[in-house]
């Protein structure tokens, strides 16, 4: 095997995902979301790519979401143009009829029987704290997991966003809390406490990896990350009297230059808490910015200073997304440096490594599990 701290065929293996690819065989193994639940009314279509693969997803007019292949197999139009009927799809050109199971329901201009023959590819399709999850590779599905992290009292939130590079610059970041204290040295994380320059480890857990900053007077923050591209880490409390909640988000590829995050928070608040957060959400949410990618260009081009982002509502997506885009759409990994302090860096690597290998061989491959015991954490070394 290559040097890991350069750039060679492993890191191909592993940033790019599409059809074919280890890569994307590998991700494809596991439970994937592909869209908030919210974003797709009943009765409703709607094109999706995921690691350089197009699929159709649309929602039965029971209210049933389902993941279906992109195209009609008679003259290959787009699937997702076309007409929700019931719990089926019915395409915009001819009007074939296909069911969540992929079956060919009806051929119109056909002999009677011919649709029986016909059927499309059908994936696995379950909805879980809202966002939309499918599993898009070969053979049986594995049990769909559950966080009973996100399942206790609070407020719970889906979200996304779009980050133009790489979804493994994304993962490597999650691994790397030294670019707290600079990346987000003004934001929610400094406010919270999480100032200084930490001293990290990293060791392999049954469900990926846990990261731990130990930061000047004993205070400990441990990050878990799921493989092969998840991670939960505590957030600040959402408004004054809260506790710290949880957030899991899962980076998946668009394409191989390209990722969306979908993240799930919970916010520990109750009571007047509650509502303070809910009035938050709404004040900021009627606010008129500009995108976080927008900024995130215009401060690599050195159009904005410091000052001209610190008030953005998304302030921290927006550093993550100066630096994440700025290492260039695929890391520039070639000439790395690293050091002591980039443990978990290393260690997500290796994990990729070792499992597309194994998968190339034919060799097991690791089951991975969340335990509640590896729940991220904030606190003093003893709590931790």
């Amino acid at each position: 095997m290559s040097d890991i701290h350069g750039i060679s065929k492993d890191f191909a293996d592993i940033t790019q995902t599409g059809p074919g690819t280890i890569g994307g065989r590998y991700l494809r193994s596991f439970w994937l979301p592909v869209s908030l639940s919210d974003q797709l009314a009943p009765g409703r279509a709607k094109p999706l790519q995921i690691m350089s693969e197009a699929f159709t997803l649309y929602r039965g007019q029971d209210g049933v979401a389902q993941v279906i292949a992109p195209y009609c197999p008679h003259r290959g139009t787009q699937l997702s143009t076309g007409w929700v009927e019931g719990h089926a799809l019915r395409c915009f050109y001819h009007g074939w009829k296909f069911g969540p199971d992929g079956r060919c329901i009806e051929a119109p201009a056909e002999r009677e029987g011919f649709a029986s023959n016909i059927s499309i590819k059908s994936y696995p399709t379950r909805e879980y704290l809202g966002l939309v999850f499918a599993f898009l590779g070969e053979g049986d599905a594995p049990d769909f997991p559950r966080y009973s992290d996100l399942e206790d009292d609070g407020i719970v939130e889906a979200s996304e966003y779009w980050r133009d590079c790489n979804f493994f610059n994304n993962i490597e970041n999650q691994c790397d809390p030294v670019h707290v204290a600079f990346t987000h040295r003004t934001s929610s994380f400094t406010e919270g406490g999480l100032t200084g320059v930490p001293l990290v480890s990293a060791e392999e857990t049954s469900w990926g990896l846990a990261v731990s900053a130990r930061r000047e007077g004993g205070g400990v923050r441990v990050t878990q990350i799921g493989m092969p591209n998840m991670i939960h880490i505590r957030i600040v409390p959402a408004t004054h009297g809260a506790e710290w909640g949880d957030l899991f988000a899962w980076r998946i590829p668009v394409d191989d230059v390209s990722h969306k995050s979908f993240n799930v928070w919970l916010h520990r608040v109750h009571g007047n808490a509650a509502k303070e957060f809910a009035a938050k959400r709404a004040a900021n949410a009627a606010v008129n910015v500009p995108s976080v990618q927008e900024v995130g260009a215009a401060f690599r081009r050195g159009d904005l200073s410091f000052d001209d982002i610190k008030d953005h509502p998304d302030i921290i997506g927006v550093q993550d997304d100066i630096v994440q885009v700025g290492q260039g759409v695929v890391a520039r990994r070639a000439g790395e440096r690293l050091g002591r302090s980039d443990v978990g860096v290393a260690l997500i690597r290796k994990l990729w490594l070792r499992e597309l290998r194994a998968l190339e061989s034919g060799a097991p491959l690791k089951s991975w599990q969340w335990n509640p015991k590896l729940s991220a954490t904030v606190g003093t070394s003893e709590a931790s």
